[in-house]
């Protein structure tokens, strides 16, 4: 089970501390957890899972190293056009926070039918907003083993 997280480069306290939780979270229910690898909330989400053993994927847009915390860094070289590939990459996504590349995240992931759970984000149709990262986490955790029994089946 893959999770995406969605957030800003640059986070407050209130962002980096949920993401740090959804984090650690993430990797206590055994998923991997895929970002754009950079600052903010990529990088306090990768830290928490880190802190607890998880697996951290990020897909960053240019030829760098991402944040301390990635396991695996996969640079794309496609600026904000990674942002597809973070989005097609989880079986549901957590959003934080965020900006515009936040909502483009949002946007993809609903456009293909990946659930979208958030805190603190964009107020739009298909996000279910969370109050706290344990209740987006596991929204998300259920909604990734629905999609996953419905694409193997019985």
């Amino acid at each position: 089970m893959q999770l995406a997280v969605a957030g800003g480069a640059e986070a407050n306290r209130n962002e980096y501390t949920a993401a740090y939780a959804v984090g650690r979270l993430i990797a206590e229910n055994g998923a991997v957890l895929v970002c754009g690898g950079l600052g903010g909330v990529m990088e306090a989400a990768c830290r928490g899972a880190r802190d607890k053993g998880g697996t951290t994927i990020g897909i960053i847009s240019g030829t760098g190293d991402g944040n301390a915390y990635l396991g695996i860094v996969i640079r794309t070289g496609l600026g904000h056009g990674r942002n597809v590939l973070v989005a097609q990459s989880g079986d549901a996504l957590i959003a934080i926070g965020g900006s515009y590349g936040t909502l483009s995240e949002i946007a993809i992931a609903l456009k293909i039918g990946c659930p979208v759970y958030g805190l603190s984000t964009w107020k739009i149709e298909g996000v279910v907003p969370c109050k706290t990262p344990e209740e987006a986490v596991n929204l998300a955790v259920d909604a990734a083993r629905a999609r996953s029994s419905a694409r193997t089946g019985p």
